[in-house]
């Protein structure tokens, strides 16, 4: 164990938090926007009889799991605006680390998504490094897991990122 982390971040180890529902169910539009912004031509994500033969109907192309998380900027009522990764923003905070770059990126896809699911998210802190000194500054790296389920409490996908938050050339 990182005994020389804050106590309020020891307990953030290996607990869920910010379990959300997404702000809207996935949908085809999202998801055609999304593949013609790269010419993404798939036959399985545009021709149904494919996605048919394939997958059992349409699903939504992988590389937009985190599409149905990203918060609009406004909503009606809404008081503060949301961040994604809101994990990653807390450990800045409460570390005094104002700098941040994200390191790695992994995502491992389990159960397809598909149109209408409603899927939920929650962020899942899985390490913190001690403190480590780089180019960039003194700071320390720590991993986040983002697991999203569908309606059904199927895993989708799990998602984890790397990331490194300093102060600019030492402490």
């Amino acid at each position: 164990m990182n005994t020389d982390l804050p106590s309020e971040v020891q307990t953030w180890i290996g607990q869920p938090r910010y379990e959300e529902a997404g702000e809207f169910e996935v949908e085809r539009g999202y998801m055609l926007t999304s593949l013609a912004s790269v010419e993404n031509g798939n036959p399985l994500f545009w021709d149904a009889d494919v996605a048919r033969a394939l997958t059992g109907g349409w699903i939504a192309p992988p590389t937009t799991i985190s599409l149905w998380f990203r918060p609009h900027w406004w909503a009606p009522g809404r008081a503060k605006a949301r961040q994604p990764l809101q994990v990653h923003f807390d450990l800045k905070e409460v570390l005094g680390l104002p700098e941040a770059i994200m390191t790695e990126n992994e995502i491992v896809f389990h159960e397809p998504v598909r149109p209408g699911d409603r899927l939920t998210t929650r962020q899942i802190l899985r390490e913190v490094s001690p403190l480590k000194t780089t180019r960039l500054g003194q700071g320390r790296f720590w991993v986040i897991d983002v697991e999203y389920m569908n309606q059904k409490g199927q895993l989708a996908a799990r998602e984890s990122y790397t990331g490194f938050g300093y102060v600019k050339g030492g402490a």
